[in-house]
């Protein structure tokens, strides 16, 4: 659920500014200076809505518009063949996702929302409230580009630019451009195809640009950052099996769990997956401790069926089971020190891993409760990090980055906005070319749809009211999957 605080906050700040927008219209005094400073300045407000147009920009649009003539022909031409594929996979994408939501609903254990491309955003939901300044960010910068590229098109095709401007609506920022319709209404059917495409066209290439960031971030950061010597802590949520004096602290290096080698933060979600799926590992323990300690607890079965043999209020004793060919290879239970048992300790699967030991060894594995792990972290110079309990807990109780500073006084979260803002960016910029690319009504899509149908079927569709009627139906249909996709993933992400 929305958290109350951000619905508190939310509303309160419209009422505010709305309650202030009445008093200064309603003051005899004030109300002429008030509207006068509203229309010099371009803004206008209304309920949950606040609007900025200026033309400040129209000279940095008409410059851009005139750099490399041939250079903006090719790149428009480009987008307008990138608009229109779009306009179709988009319908094809939005069934597909339809289609998989249906399935999901019907389904008694519905597969994760991850299969899909398309998701519904719903911050509180399931996008996180400490994200969502990255959310907002990703979203205006999404919405300057695309308007960009929609005002350098209209300018090259010779289509008078009014201006530019920006807008809040509820949360949600937004840009847009104002051009000069009659202007717009006499060049011809390419040209507005080139117009209209240029938004989807300039996302589709924030998305390219913030991936070839993403993947030459370690390249960029060299000089104060390295990457590849292991996982680095940037957040310990506290209260977790993660935490505690001998846990993991941020600024702590993770360079294995267990056996398995950790050099960045997809090992360690891989190894955390590689655990959770194989059995229980075991360590070698002299068959001398095992005599000491075999007989210090009493045993008794959990409710899973798994044996406990330590006391419950142990925080250092872990009970093991092992077998021994000496009883016949029956299973024995010893309550051990657990920390002073592994660390000295290699892994083993069975007693023939530890044959190698100078000293008799047997293989001890813990026994734990079913799901649940005993993994050693090591984070040099720091013991071992000794986690027992599910592994998802440990995977979700730290937050990691490839990126090590070079020097003390660097941030460590700074390579890790930067790649977050960059994901964001991709999925947005993304979502964006996707869904203005649907021909539904009132979207780019409209205008592409219609210029792309008076372009192709003017020889083969004399009668321009026919070729509107074709559109309309065309619209009407994409209007109604857009529809369904959002109305359909809104109930999936908030009743389930």
């Amino acid at each position: 659920m929305i958290p109350v605080s951000v619905v508190v906050c939310v509303m309160g700040g419209w009422c505010s500014v709305y309650l202030m927008d009445t008093l200064l219209r309603s003051s005899s005094s004030l109300k002429i200076r008030y509207e006068s400073w509203l229309s010099s300045s371009g803004v206008s407000l209304s309920p949950f809505h606040v609007r900025w147009h200026t033309s400040l920009f129209n000279s940095l649009f008409a410059r851009c518009s005139r750099l490399n003539p041939h250079f903006l022909y090719i790149w428009f031409s480009a987008g307008m063949v990138f608009g229109v594929v779009a306009m179709f996979g988009s319908v094809l994408l939005l069934g597909r996702t339809l289609l998989q939501t249906l399935a999901q609903m019907m389904a008694e254990t519905p597969d994760g929302p991850h299969e899909q491309v398309l998701q519904v955003v719903v911050p509180g939901v399931n996008l996180p409230v400490s994200q969502l300044a990255y959310f907002f960010i990703a979203i205006l910068l999404s919405g300057v580009i695309h308007e960009f590229g929609h005002g350098v098109a209209a300018l090259r095709e010779q289509v008078r630019l009014n201006g530019f401007g920006m807008f809040l609506f509820v949360i949600y920022p937004g840009a847009f451009v104002d051009l000069f319709t009659t202007h717009l209404n006499l060049i011809s059917p390419v040209q507005q195809l080139r117009i209209f495409c240029a938004g989807v066209w300039h996302n589709f290439m924030l998305c390219v640009a913030a991936v070839c960031f993403l993947l030459l971030l370690p390249l960029l950061l060299f000089p104060l950052y390295y990457t590849g010597a292991g996982a680095l802590i940037t957040e310990v949520v506290e209260g977790s099996p993660s935490s505690g004096p001998r846990g993991l602290f941020v600024g702590d290096l993770v360079t294995r769990l267990e056996e398995c080698e950790v050099s960045g933060v997809d090992d360690w979600h891989s190894c955390i997956q590689q655990l959770s799926h194989q059995p229980q590992r075991g360590y070698c323990v002299h068959h001398d401790t095992l005599q000491l300690n075999r007989d210090s607890g009493r045993e008794f079965r959990r409710l899973d069926g798994t044996v406990e043999c330590c006391s419950n209020n142990s925080l250092t004793d872990l009970c093991f089971y092992y077998t021994t060919e000496i009883n016949n290879k029956l299973t024995q239970f010893a309550c051990l020190a657990a920390r002073k048992t592994i660390q000295a300790s290699r892994t083993c699967r069975s007693n023939s891993d530890c044959e190698a030991d100078v000293t008799p060894s047997v293989c001890v594995i813990p026994s734990l409760e079913n799901q649940t792990r005993l993994i050693r972290v090591k984070h040099p110079p720091q013991a071992d990090m000794l986690f027992v309990g599910y592994v998802s807990h440990l995977q979700y109780s730290v937050s990691l980055t490839n990126f090590v500073p070079r020097l003390g006084f660097l941030h460590l979260d700074l390579p890790v906005m930067l790649e977050t803002l960059c994901k964001y960016l991709v999925s947005l910029s993304g979502a964006l070319a996707v869904v203005n690319a649907v021909p539904c009504f009132a979207l780019d899509g409209q205008w592409m749809l219609n210029a792309f149908l008076e372009a192709t079927l003017s020889s083969r569709l004399p009668e321009k009211s026919s070729r509107e009627l074709l559109g309309f139906f065309i619209l009407l249909g994409g209007s109604a999957l857009l529809a369904a996709n959002v109305a359909l993933g809104l109930w999936m992400v908030t009743a389930r």
